[in-house]
This record gives C-alpha cells, sequence and structure tokens, in this order.
C-alpha cells in the first residue's frame, strides 16, 4: 500500500518537507482511540501511536487535534520509545459539526475527507430540512455532496421519485440517487465514487442502512446489523467510532456513528450561499435592510404568499440563521473567557515569581557583610 493510494498528495508532500527532514514519517490516522491513535504508513505498515505534549498545548481547541483522515508527522524515537506525533499536516478539506448539546466546540466528523454520502429514506427518516443542513455543512467542508435515498423497497416508487427530485432541488452539486441496500442497488453507486486515494465519508442518521452498505462493500460482516423496526423503519444497530478503511479495489472508507442531530458548524457566508435562492429574492425588497417579515415592499413575503418560495424551506433559513447568530455568541463568550483565564494565570505567575524573589534576597547572605566576614 503506497502514500498514493492512503490520499497523498504533492501539496501534502510540499508541507511534509520541514518533518522529513527530522526523520519523521507521514502518516494517515485511521482510528481515535481516545488515549492512542491507529496510523498507516507507506507500504500498509500500522502502528499505534501517541499524541506529542506540544502538539496538544499547541492545539487552540479540541477541533485542531489530530482526527481521523488526518496526515501527521511520526517520529518513532528510539526501539524504546512509543511512536509520537509530532505534528499534524493543514487539512485540505474538513466535514464537522457543531458538538451536540450547548457546546460551541467544533466536532470534527471527517478529516481530508472527498465525497460525503448522507444516507437517508423516502420514508420515517426522510427530513428536507436535515438535508439542507447537511448540504450547508458539506459545502463548508470542500467535499462533494452525495445522498442515496436507501431502502426503496420500502416505499413506493413515486415516493422514492418525489423525495429524490424535492433534493435535487435543495442542491444543485449533489448527486442524487435511489438505492436499496437489500437488492445491492446502493454498492455500484458507492463503487463509482471510491477511487484509489479518494475519501468518501457515509453520515445519516441510525438505521438508515448505512452499516448494510459497508458490509456489502466489504464483501464481510465488518458491523453487526440486525432486523428492521417495522413501525420506525429503523435498525437497530449502529456504528459506534469513526473509522477509517482502505478497500482493496481503491477508495478510502471513513464510517461515522449515526447522527442524531446535525448541529451548524458554518458561517454566515457558506449559510447564504446555500440559499441563494432566498438571497436572490431579498435583492427585490423595497429597502435594503428588510426584516422579511411585515416590511412594506418585502419580496421573500410575496414569494411565500404566491408559493414561490416554500414557506419550510424559509423557515428552515431562519432557524439556520438564528443557530449561527447563537453560536458565534457563544463562542464570542468562550473567547473572552479564555483570554480573562488567561489574564489572571498571568498575574497569579507573575505575583508568584515576585514573592519568589523577595524569599531569595531574605535568604541570600548580603555580599558586602559576607565579604568582611
Amino acid at each position: 500500500m503506497t502514500l498514493a493510494e492512503l490520499g497523498w498528495n504533492d501539496d501534502f508532500a510540499k508541507a511534509f518537507t520541514p518533518y522529513g527532514k527530522k526523520g519523521w514519517e507521514p502518516a494517515r490516522l485511521i482510528r481515535d482511540n481516545k488515549i492512542s491513535y491507529g496510523a498507516l504508513l507507506d507500504g500498509g505498515e500500522e502502528l499505534e501511536v501517541l499524541m506529542s505534549g506540544k502538539v496538544y498545548h499547541d492545539a487552540s481547541c479540541d477541533a485542531e487535534l489530530p482526527a481521523v483522515g488526518d496526515w501527521v508527522a511520526i517520529d518513532r524515537g528510539s526501539s524504546e520509545d512509543e511512536p509520537m506525533i509530532r505534528a499534524r499536516l493543514m487539512r485540505q478539506t474538513c466535514f464537522s459539526r457543531k458538538e451536540p448539546g450547548k457546546s460551541s466546540e467544533e466536532q470534527v466528523m471527517a478529516a481530508n475527507v472527498d465525497v460525503v454520502m448522507i444516507v437517508t429514506d423516502a420514508g420515517a427518516d426522510y427530513n428536507p430540512r436535515r438535508i439542507e443542513r447537511y448540504f450547508t455543512l458539506v459545502e463548508r467542508s470542500g467535499a462533494k455532496p452525495v445522498v442515496l435515498v436507501n431502502k426503496s423497497d420500502l416505499c413506493d416508487a413515486q415516493q422514492n421519485a418525489e423525495v429524490r427530485a424535492e433534493i435535487e432541488a435543495l442542491s444543485s452539486e449533489a448527486d442524487v440517487y435511489v438505492t436499496s441496500a437489500l437488492r445491492n442497488e446502493g454498492l455500484e453507486v458507492m463503487k463509482d465514487y471510491l477511487k484509489p486515494g479518494v475519501a468518501v465519508t457515509v453520515v445519516g442518521s441510525s438505521g438508515v442502512g448505512k452499516s448494510t452498505l459497508i458490509n456489502q462493500l466489504l464483501g464481510e460482516e465488518w458491523q453487526w446489523t440486525s432486523t428492521v423496526n417495522e413501525l420506525t423503519g429503523k435498525g437497530r444497530h449502529t456504528t459506534t467510532a469513526r473509522e477509517l478503511i482502505v478497500l482493496e479495489n481503491g477508495g478510502i472508507l471513513i464510517d461515522n456513528p449515526g447522527i442524531r442531530e446535525v448541529q451548524m458548524w458554518t458561517d454566515e457566508v457558506t449559510l447564504r450561499e446555500s440559499f441563494s435562492d432566498i438571497e436572490q429574492l431579498a435583492l427585490g425588497c423595497q429597502f435594503h435592510d428588510c426584516k422579511h417579515g411585515g416590511d412594506k415592499g418585502c419580496a421573500i413575503r410575496v414569494a411565500v404568499e404566491t408559493g414561490a418560495l416554500d414557506e419550510e424551506r424559509y423557515g428552515s433559513f431562519l432557524k439556520l440563521d438564528e443557530e449561527i447568530e447563537e453560536l458565534k455568541k457563544r463562542r464570542k463568550k468562550r473567547k473572552m473567557n479564555v483570554e480573562r483565564r488567561a489574564k489572571r494565570d498571568h498575574r497569579v505567575k507573575a505575583r508568584n515569581l515576585a514573592d519568589r524573589i523577595e524569599l531569595e534576597k531574605l535568604h541570600r547572605p548580603d555580599s558586602e557583610s559576607w565579604a568582611e566576614s
């Protein structure tokens, strides 16, 4: 297995040059074991590696720590030393979301991924507003969005076709397919994207058939799956940890646990690009500072009233905008707390240093009296 088959390219090679001069080796992280990482090196050698203290302390937040899919510089040290991560290369793409709950932290779901494959179905799992959120996050990441409307065997052809058309209308960049893991229909679709050196991550709610698709792709029971609940259409098994898998026939797969909530980790610019149709409508408002509510001459309100703009889509835009504003406030508050804590620690260190200097003066013999004696 070569570095190229792991996704190595000229840009990574150039960035690695100063680390190579130190005798360190490039490796791609395939597992995060919390305490250690699994890493693949040139030739397919797999190592358990630890993160150096410098890498940890240089990271301003958890999202800057090494993650599955990252390229890192490995220092083997002596034969008695544990292999150590000495540096993480700059990511070329990064698919992430906000940590679930009230946190303001970013959660990296897949680093250096080329394609984000979103798995849903036309039945109980389908939610166009959630798909919009996925598209916004994928656009920010720099990866290619692909949607599999899976479990087509559980819905009629018309329902599957309507859902596919609705998803295609949400993004001009996304490739959308109707598949059935039970009938092996999703297997060929996945293979078309899994080329040597290309990384694909699979995301979606629990029970939409991700694990079944991956089992079919690998040709073995890589993950345990169980029967589907007839009422909810969901299986009982979900992936419990992220893992990077290099396929024998080419391609790299990064599996993800089932996602219960798709919280935004993006910015206002990306959001507005994802809803460019609404932005275009807003240009027709009579006033530039229109609140798009009861304001006179609001083009967006007219579009909703006439049916030109789906009311749910507009509501989703407003909700996402509110979430991003709230996230910005939390991040600003967190930054202020971090700066306040740093200033406090600096004052404490300065005070401790002054006390130590005074203490040393008290115990140090006076130079003149010491000389006379």
